[in-house]
């Protein structure tokens, strides 16, 4: 498991969950209370070149004691845009605020339907992963659509059992938008030989723009059940965010593992919530992830290899991505 101790004192010193001391509707009063929010705890304000008075003064004049409940969402939630963050949202009742241009506009390289061509309707499940060996091949294929789906440790080794006689392997966490960290570290171990480093996470210590502790190491070490040390594709998309941002993190540093397909969509910021004095909530940024090297994962981690769907492919019923880690897999195997 990685060691998180920092996450102890993240729980301590910024809450998951601030709640507002007195209720009000007043849209000044909101509006203040979400800019001083973003303002003392949001933690990519340098790294994006965000200037947030700025960002004040260009929004507050719109604020007036007789908008409704509506409008002042609206209002709300374009300031939180200019963040160009997918972990930042504004929840009411009656809507969610979200940022999804990271992934928009960009290629999709996914079809699901395209996928079905390989996959069909026969493949296994075990907890939210579904999987087999690709027909006419000895490579394994799991495709992952969420990290909010639980995988347990059986399922992971029925899974390696299933693929003892395969020579490679395929991981497609395409489309995925991320979820709990605690199965990506779990994945993750499988791949191990010895404990290591795959980054470190920092922590405010105060309400300025800069204010963050040192950086702790985040550690992840081996698993004591079934490995699998043989090579391995990693595909992935720019809606492969969050927790599999972080999956991808650590599986890149691993000897056998390639990462194929396009740049992740990031998201390397750990989430967190407070409470405006209307009742809404804000979930936000708040502490920021490092690679080992040091470096921010928030913008995404380019592949070892791009590779991004062709039209002609698409016309043909063919994945480009899946097509490429196969002739990826069967070079590497002839290497061996």
């Amino acid at each position: 498991m990685k060691t998180f101790l920092p996450l102890l004192l993240l729980l301590i010193l910024l809450p998951a969950c601030d709640k507002a001391d007195r209720f009000t509707a007043d849209p000044h009063t909101n509006f203040d209370a979400l800019w001083r929010i973003m303002d003392e705890h949001y933690c990519f304000f340098d790294e994006k070149g965000v200037d947030w008075d700025a960002i004040r003064r260009k929004y507050e004049p719109r604020v007036t004691d007789t908008m409704s409940r509506y409008a002042l969402f609206d209002l709300m939630a374009e300031m939180l845009a200019e963040l160009k963050d997918g972990h930042t949202n504004l929840v009411a009742p009656f809507n969610t605020a979200r940022y999804w241009a990271w992934f928009e506009d960009y290629p999709r390289n996914f079809n699901s339907d395209i996928q079905r061509n390989y996959i069909g309707t026969r493949y296994a499940i075990a907890g939210g992963m579904r999987y087999l060996q690709l027909p006419g091949t000895d490579i394994g294929y799991i495709y992952y659509g969420s990290f909010s789906a639980g995988v347990t440790e059986t399922n992971l080794d029925e899974i390696f059992y299933a693929f003892r006689r395969c020579r490679g392997l395929i991981i497609d966490v395409r489309d995925n938008g991320g979820g709990a960290l605690t199965y990506a570290e779990r994945i993750a171990a499988r791949f191990l030989t010895a404990p290591m480093l795959t980054g470190y996470i920092v922590h405010k210590t105060g309400r300025g723009h800069t204010d963050f502790s040192r950086p702790y190491p985040v550690e992840l070490r081996p698993s004591k059940r079934t490995r699998w040390l043989r090579p391995t594709v990693i595909l992935t998309n720019r809606h492969s965010y969050s927790a599999t941002n972080d999956f991808v993190n650590t599986m890149r540093r691993l000897p056998q593992v390639v990462i194929l397909g396009d740049r992740t969509g990031g998201g390397g910021g750990m989430p967190f919530s407070s409470e405006l004095p209307n009742g809404w909530q804000v979930r936000f940024s708040a502490s920021p992830l490092f690679d080992a090297d040091g470096h921010s994962i928030e913008g995404g981690i380019e592949p070892d290899i791009r590779v991004n769907m062709t039209a002609a492919d698409v016309a043909r019923g063919k994945d480009t991505l899946i097509e490429a880690a196969i002739r990826n897999l069967r070079e590497r195997s002839k290497e061996e």
